[in-house]
């Protein structure tokens, strides 16, 4: 039940029934029309007219009454009837980026907010076009919808996005001959052949910011010379497999006998083999949501496979399934600086060897990198871990700046690597004896330096040798670097076990 007012409640009410009874009734007692109702029309009853009946005296007393003053009242406005107040939009931080770059006439288009894509020495990158402040929550720079995605899930019932492969169409019979949980690599670079060969599919034109054969650092495309470079044989035999694998694959559906429609995705095994490069390199994996279909699914996103790697990133990704869309978002609290640039995190908790087998790169600071250590010799944890102020759990080590008075420039990745690597012990309360603790890490000190022994080249050997090549191919110039960063990590790791000697705290 809707109440009006009452006088008493009402203080301009109140304050008009005050007025003298000597004026004159111009109007019937009604409320016309108050603010906030539609049409005008107004719900409200006539007020109650108690003391005197209208006549035309102008206002004479009538039965010895005086008539009572009457006045037009005009209600504030009645939330119930107003429609809900309209937010204003605020100017969004973040710019948008160049439109002329990602607007290219489809459906659904990639919105960008804030950055920049621009070409640096390891390829394109994303950079911030301005300041960033931290927030307390996310923050979205970009937004892929799934039509510009090529998606294949990796278990049955298996499907692709977008439709654009033909019923009958023989790419069809190849892609569905493969084991979906181990050949997602295969089965995505025929599907990326095929968009390729689409008239009008936006494959075609993203196809321009693609690194070319010459350009891709993968070891797919590496000759066994620039295998021989690597200096580890483990990771030169896998790439070789890796090799014959696409190469076999290749043989098997693009034969002699293939249909035109088949043989002209890729006429050669080298182009086969860049895609399925690429497929490698580029593709995120991501647990999908479509309907009430969950799956996990290997997706080549554009624009976002521009992000470059990061063991730090400031980024990450998020699928918001109710619109079909890919976020690309700001970890909540960071700051970052104009031109600084925009990454993720490609593989946690994975060895430079991984890296090296999918991506073709690998780092000196890798936090997850190991070493093979084969002597009795063993370190105090807790006593490496407060030298260096190392927190957190041996799945999450970070070094904790707070702890000292300022930022340590010698501890980086590696040493929080050298942290999970090194053989330690830690028994409760018991405090390790300072002689023995010396002694056991001059024992691994000299085990580092008979592994760096067993390298045919030294660090400063390959330095020179990538200086006095700029033209060296690509692939050569990833196995000499992963070498290279091997190296440097066991020397820092000997470092490491230098200064935990002189600052060893009990």
């Amino acid at each position: 039940m809707i109440t009006f007012p009452t006088v008493s409640q009402n203080p301009r009410i109140l304050s008009m029934a005050s007025l003298s009874f000597h004026q004159t009734p111009t109007t019937h007692s009604h409320i016309f029309n108050p603010k906030g109702l539609q049409d005008g029309i107004s719900n409200a009853p006539p007020l109650r007219k108690p003391f005197h009946r209208r006549d035309n005296n102008n206002g004479a007393m009538k039965n010895g009454r005086f008539p009572s003053a009457k006045a037009s009242i005009d209600l504030p406005p009645f939330p119930l009837f107003q429609p809900p107040p309209k937010e204003e939009d605020s100017p969004s931080e973040l710019q948008p980026a160049d439109p002329d770059f990602y607007r290219i006439g489809f459906a659904r288009m990639v919105r960008a907010y804030g950055v920049e894509f621009k070409e640096g020495p390891d390829g394109y990158g994303v950079f911030a076009s301005r300041d960033v402040e931290p927030l307390r929550r996310a923050r979205v720079i970009m937004e892929i919808p799934l039509e510009l995605m090529l998606t294949i899930s990796q278990k049955l019932p298996w499907m692709f996005e977008p439709d654009i492969i033909p019923i009958g169409h023989p790419i069809f019979d190849i892609i569905n001959s493969t084991n979906p949980e181990t050949d997602w690599d295969l089965r995505l670079a025929c599907l990326l052949l095929f968009a390729f060969d689409c008239e009008k599919n936006f494959w075609q034109l993203y196809s321009d910011f693609l690194p070319s054969a010459d350009e891709c650092t993968s070891l797919l495309l590496a000759s066994e010379e620039d295998l021989l470079e690597l200096q580890d044989q483990n990771l030169a035999a896998t790439m070789k497999e890796q090799q014959h694998r696409a190469l076999e694959f290749w043989e098997k559906n693009w034969h002699s006998a293939a249909p035109l429609k088949i043989k002209r995705l890729a006429r050669d095994p080298e182009r086969f083999i860049w895609a399925v490069s690429i497929a490698q390199s580029r593709c995120i994996n991501l647990q999908l949501r479509i309907g009430a279909l969950i799956q996990d699914s290997n997706m080549l996103v554009p624009y976002a496979d521009m992000l470059n790697h990061s063991f730090r990133p400031n980024c990450f990704f998020h699928w918001r399934f109710k619109d079909r869309m890919l976020e690309v978002m700001i970890n909540a609290g960071q700051r970052i600086k104009k031109g600084e640039e925009m990454t993720i995190n490609y593989l946690s908790g994975k060895t430079n060897n991984a890296f090296m087998e999918r991506y073709g790169f690998s780092s000196p600071t890798n936090p997850w990198d190991v070493i093979q250590f084969s002597g009795n010799a063993q370190i105090h944890l807790d006593s490496f871990l407060s030298v260096f102020n190392i927190s957190g759990l041996p799945e999450e080590f970070y070094y904790n700046s707070r702890l000292s008075n300022g930022e340590d420039a010698f501890i980086d990745g590696a040493v929080i690597a050298a942290a999970r690597t090194l053989p330690t012990w830690s028994d409760g309360d018991t405090p390790p004896i300072p002689s023995i603790e010396r002694k056991a890490a001059r024992e691994l000190q000299e085990e580092c330096q008979q592994i760096l022994a067993k390298f045919p080249t030294t660090s400063d050997e390959d330095q020179q040798i990538l200086d006095s090549n700029p033209q060296a191919s690509r692939t050569l110039e990833t196995a000499i670097k992963y070498r290279l960063h091997r190296k440097l990590f066991i020397k820092k790791v000997i470092q490491s076990l230098e200064i935990y000697q002189e600052r060893i705290l009990f």
